[in-house]
């Protein structure tokens, strides 16, 4: 016989101030609304497929979609249920005097259970005639679970589909983003997004303009009944006042659409058959084909149990239509979609596009500016600097800091890729320009670099720029080349390290020693140019000598301590 194991249930069920008593058990009579957990459900089909369990189905559709795991033996399992369990019973309830399986099944799918798991032995060695029958009145699948299966072996095969389901989810959105952001890029972006989008949901992908006519779509053609409904969300995304930030509409597979109206959340009230519903906080659906709007002000309330087809956790069945507004003015424009699945992943991919879309999308974007927006895209997306700087410019790049201005704009330094965020001006300036004084502002300006060494050639600029601000000098550019561009790189960095080894852990020591010896010693300047106390440059550079074991009196000395620090 094999031994089962059970989960420990409260005396009663649970609610926001405890565990309550037996008598405190009260159920409404229809179906609880089920609590989805983060991440794909799993099929029962796929579940009953692992011979290794010998899973058999009894009774119900194999399609049905488990989210969680649960043991119960109790007569009446609803207060122990989120919804969307596979409820496994070896029976022991059910063998009572009086025990009644219709009410047991009854409960069970009131409170949303996906599938039910009945173990044979030790209780009963077949499944029982009535229980079966009960299942098939309540459309509850039954699984037969043999003796030689533990319900914890049928738990383990559950959550490992669902990991395994997880993984899938991530890396189909993974390369969807992948390739979202390489369209973003392409000439003509807003077609290319589109196309990628619409062919990895499956559907169809169109901007919509304020108007409700069609400015850019792609993908299959839309049934009349899908068309019209679509245009209906539109219009509830694109209305001047107070513009949701989406609305969803489900299609039913014969071309349907459900009467229901949407509930809207805070601040709106019910809608119209099929029609949206307030456009205040969040709402969800309140029936079939019922409209949802989701507004940008506080949090809403759930308008109500979600009707059928209308599920937000697998694929229901039915076309998904969604439209969002892009947030590109008032009078922006509207991407609609209609979706063949109704998964998590898709929405996140939707969600990738209407972030690139309203980039590519903004008013009075220029040609530059949309393709700078596309180079921080991929960037965000995981692109390296080496694949996103041909978007932005021709290499070598030069790297340019300033400060000063008492409070001005930035200079003009004939580049659009300025950072004016704290007390310095960072800019990036492309092959053929060359960076020139500004009245009232220090510059820092490195050696030309390409998009891998662009790390390097900003410590070039604001070494340049510390030297400029010791010499009152409006303008100094990082000196690269003379005598020590004929040794061997590979062997010069070799020495610098070794030298300079004693320092190497003392950022702060290193970048005295360089602005104190590019400034020939000058005990003031350096002190200016690193913005502390000339004691405390004296005795930074004290303690170099005695960690270098070395006369930083002596010219040579300083020589090659110069060239050594230029090689870091």
């Amino acid at each position: 016989m094999t031994e089962r194991t059970e989960a420990a249930e409260p005396a009663g069920p649970v609610g926001p101030g405890g565990p309550a008593g037996p008598a405190e058990a009260v159920a409404p009579a229809g179906p609880a609304e089920a609590v989805v957990p983060f991440g794909p459900p799993v099929r029962l089909a796929a579940l009953l497929a692992r011979r290794e369990l010998g899973l058999r189905l009894v009774a119900g559709d194999p399609g049905a979609e488990l989210h969680w795991v649960h043991t119960s033996e109790m007569a009446d399992p609803y207060p122990y249920l989120l919804g969307g369990e596979l409820l496994l019973t070896a029976g022991v309830q059910l063998a009572d005097a009086g025990a009644d399986p219709e009410r047991f099944v009854a409960r069970a799918a009131q409170a949303g259970a996906a599938a039910l798991g009945f173990g044979v032995t030790p209780v009963y060695d077949t499944v029982p005639e009535a229980l079966a029958a009960a299942c098939a009145r309540h459309g509850l699948p039954l699984v037969e679970v043999e003796p030689g299966t533990t319900f914890a072996a049928v738990a383990r095969a559950v959550w490992r589909l669902r990991a395994d389901a997880r993984l899938h989810e991530l890396r189909r959105v993974t390369d969807a983003q992948r390739a979202l952001a390489t369209a973003a890029a392409r000439p003509g972006p807003v077609p290319a997004v589109l196309k990628v989008l619409a062919g990895r949901l499956g559907g169809r992908a169109a901007l919509y303009a304020p108007d409700g006519s069609e400015y850019a779509a792609a993908g299959r053609g839309l049934t009349p009944e899908e068309a019209a409904a679509l245009s209906r969300l539109v219009a509830v995304v694109a209305r001047a006042e107070r513009r949701p930030s989406s609305a969803s509409d489900t299609v039913a597979a014969g071309g349907a659409v459900g009467p229901g109206g949407g509930a809207g959340g805070a601040g709106g009230g019910a809608g119209a058959p099929g029609t949206a519903g307030g456009t205040g906080g969040s709402g969800t659906e309140g029936g079939p084909g019922a409209v949802a709007a989701r507004g940008t002000g506080g949090p809403g309330t759930a308008g109500g149990p979600a009707g059928p087809g209308t599920g937000t956790g697998g694929a229901s069945r039915g076309v998904r239509l969604v439209a969002y507004s892009l947030g590109t003015g008032r009078e922006g424009l509207t991407l609609g979609l209609a979706l063949a699945r109704h998964e998590e992943a898709d929405q996140r991919i939707a969600e990738t596009a209407m972030v690139l879309l309203s980039l590519l999308t903004a008013p009075h974007q220029g040609a530059d500016e949309a393709t700078r927006s596309a180079a921080l895209v991929r960037l965000l997306l995981g692109a390296r600097p080496e694949e996103v700087a041909p978007l932005l410019g021709e290499a070598p790049w030069t790297v340019v800091h300033a400060r000063g201005g008492d409070g001005q704009a930035p200079p003009a330094l004939g580049t659009p890729l300025v950072d004016a965020a704290g007390g310095t001006v960072r800019a990036l300036l492309p092959a053929g320009r060359e960076a020139e004084p500004q009245p009232g502002w220090t510059l820092g300006v490195s050696a030309p670099a390409g998009p891998g060494s662009l790390e390097a050639a900003d410590a070039q600029a604001a070494r340049a720029l510390r030297r400029a601000e010791a010499a009152h000098t409006g303008l100094a550019r990082h000196r690269a080349g003379g005598l020590d561009a004929l040794v061997d790189p590979a062997e010069a960095d070799a020495h610098a390290r070794a030298l300079l080894g004693p320092l190497l852990d003392s950022p702060a020591l290193l970048e005295t020693l360089r602005v104190w010896l590019s400034l020939h010693g000058g005990w003031d300047r350096t002190a200016a140019a690193l913005g502390v106390h000339r004691n405390t440059v004296r005795q930074r550079v004290a303690r170099c000598a005695t960690l270098l074991d070395a006369d930083l009196e002596d010219a040579q000395t300083r020589m090659e301590l110069w060239f050594a620090l230029r090689r870091l």
